[in-house]
């Protein structure tokens, strides 16, 4: 026999008080225990990742989702970087009448830092919080948990596929950046400074070396695999039901792009002089 509650007019409809603010050593302490956490599980994924059984379909799965339908966004966000910086420096350069050389600047610019960057950036911030929204949601409905009740480790069947897949996609993406945004800077520079194709790309090429180029692949591999363990952590440790994957989602967002830029830095201070 079901019962209703209704409410009275007169009925008291206050609110509980809210939860004490954490103290800020509070906070440091959880975010250096979910630090450790998310080591702990780049450890554990990376020690299952080379073990067989390989899950090829899922990887070949979760490569097309999270690469093939971020092209658009890589193409656009290269195509006006090449626009902006060619037109930037061939500027610049004109002042001192040495605007041909722009080729060289505008290639080792997107080889070594835009294109590797701006890709992590902005489809890093689509593959992270499309993963931890995901996975969140699965966690929410306790998928995960029947994952383990059937015997099955969700890391290997939920993390792994997802963490190769941004391994493979976000150097790939990265050379498509650099094709894209050095094309978008030659047409740029041949109509507005009528510097021709062939000068631009022969300058470009005087200047740039093989380990400019590898320099930004290293990179996009670093970061595809920052932006798949950040997005699958915070999936993973969802709370709170579906606000909590709200909140999971902006978060990964968020980590994702700070920890791109210190990585960034640190790649750059290694590769620097290779």
């Amino acid at each position: 026999m079901s019962t209703s509650v209704e409410v009275s007019p007169g009925a008291s409809t206050e609110l509980s008080p809210a939860e004490p603010t954490p103290s800020i050593s509070a906070r440091i302490r959880q975010r250096l225990e979910s630090l450790g956490a998310l080591a702990v599980m780049t450890g554990k994924v990376f020690s299952r990742a080379v073990r067989p059984p390989y899950d090829w379909g899922a990887l070949v799965y979760h490569t097309e989702s999270l690469g093939v339908r971020s092209m658009p966004i890589a193409l656009l966000t290269s195509t006006f970087a090449g626009l902006v910086i060619s037109l930037q420096f061939g500027f610049f350069l004109a002042r001192f009448g040495v605007q041909y050389t722009v080729g060289r600047v505008v290639i080792l610019t997107l080889f070594r830092e835009l294109a590797p960057v701006l890709t992590a950036l902005t489809v890093g911030a689509r593959i992270g919080s499309g993963i931890a929204a995901e996975l969140g949601s699965m966690v929410v409905t306790e998928q995960v948990d029947a994952i383990r009740a059937l015997g099955a480790d969700p890391l290997r069947k939920l993390v792994v596929p997802r963490v190769l897949a941004c391994l493979l996609v976000l150097p790939t993406l990265t050379v498509l950046a650099d094709v894209i945004g050095l094309l978008a800077g030659a047409l740029a520079v041949n109509l507005q400074y009528g510097i021709t194709l062939e000068l631009f790309f022969q300058g470009a090429l005087d200047t740039v070396f093989l380990s400019d180029f590898t320099s930004g692949v290293l990179k996009g591999a670093v970061f595809g695999v920052i932006i798949g363990l950040v997005g699958c952590f915070k999936g993973l440790t969802v709370e709170g039901g579906t606000e909590g994957v709200g909140r999971a989602t902006t978060q990964s967002v968020a980590i994702t792009s700070v920890t791109v830029c210190l990585a960034d830095f640190f790649i750059t201070k290694l590769t620097l002089y290779l």
